[in-house]
């Protein structure tokens, strides 16, 4: 899609800038993220003759782009040029806008040779949006790991307190991305702040709230509740019938240690069906919920669990 000159009507330029344009937009533009407005949209297009540039459409009153913007600047440094960043200020400059099709912020368009090859719109996680800048450009050998990947590993590692600043920060900079509160809560269970996970899973919108990945969570804090503290496991003593092998199990949810329990309540069920009314399948289904669909333990055990039942 050809972009045209605000001052003049006619498309801008997309065959290869002359060398003297280019040394002129280099000299003027030495800087992967820069400004663009009426007076210098023209180099942006010459530019981009050699180099793919993101045009970042945004607006001072616009809290989701004031949470963008440092993203995609810092994206923009760690792929050292690769492409470039332009920021443009709607407000200022709405004839440009206008021809670029903008019809709300922040939409960020991918220019490359004088034309738009794609774009997006809203303030994507900073994870999504490497996604999306993936499909057009090597990621840097030495990129960090983003944000979502550091707090994943930390709540894997036992780190629930780190885990749970870093979802906090997410959930702070694009508090309309649920996932991340979700995550939130899923590390406060962790921390052994289930009262404020609930608060938190509560407080989220009913689509959101009712969907499998916060019944996970609150999966998670009902069998810290439902499980036996240590007095009461220790009460247990050698008890091997099916409501001690049953609390034993749950005990082994509640910490965390998911196969051990999955293990013992795919065992009870084998041994005593009618228990509990079922509880074990029951449970067992529950804990799947904990997990999520696709973790490892949910698909090998929802698959025993299958040719048990059939």
């Amino acid at each position: 899609m050809p972009i045209v000159d605000p001052r003049t009507g006619e498309p801008l330029a997309a065959d290869t800038p002359t060398s003297e344009a280019a040394q002129a937009a280099d000299a003027s533009m030495p800087e992967v993220i820069f400004d663009v407005d009426a007076g210098n949209i023209q180099q942006v297009l010459e530019l981009s003759m050699q180099v793919p540039v993101l045009l970042d459409c945004w607006a001072p009153w616009c809290e989701p782009c004031k949470n963008l913007m440092p993203v995609l600047e810092k994206l923009a440094r760690e792929y050292r040029g690769t492409f470039l960043l332009a920021k443009l200020n709607i407000d200022e400059n709405q004839e440009i806008a206008a021809q670029l099709g903008v019809r709300s912020v922040p939409d960020v368009k991918l220019i490359s040779q004088g034309g738009l090859v794609d774009h997006f719109q809203g303030a994507l996680p900073e994870k999504q949006i490497r996604e999306w800048l993936g499909r057009y450009f090597p990621a840097p050998e030495d990129a960090p790991a983003s944000p979502e990947a550091l707090a994943a590993e930390a709540l894997a590692a036992g780190d629930a307190a780190t885990a749970r600043a870093l979802y906090e920060e997410l959930a702070q900079q694009n508090p309309q991305h649920y996932p991340y509160q979700v995550e939130l809560a899923r590390a406060l269970v962790a921390e052994g702040r289930a009262a404020d996970a609930r608060a938190l899973l509560d407080n989220l919108p009913p689509e959101e709230r009712d969907a499998a990945p916060a019944r996970g969570v609150r999966a998670s804090i009902e069998f810290g509740e439902e499980a036996p503290d240590a007095e009461a496991l220790a009460a247990l003593g050698a008890r091997d019938d099916s409501e001690a092998q049953y609390l034993r199990a749950l005990r082994s949810v509640a910490d965390g240690d998911y196969e051990t329990g999955l293990e013992a309540l795919l065992a009870l069920m084998k041994a005593d069906r009618a228990w509990g009314d079922d509880a074990a399948r029951k449970t067992l289904l529950r804990v799947f919920d904990a997990l999520g669909a696709d973790h490892p333990l949910t698909v090998t055990y929802r698959r025993r669990l299958f040719a048990l039942l059939y």
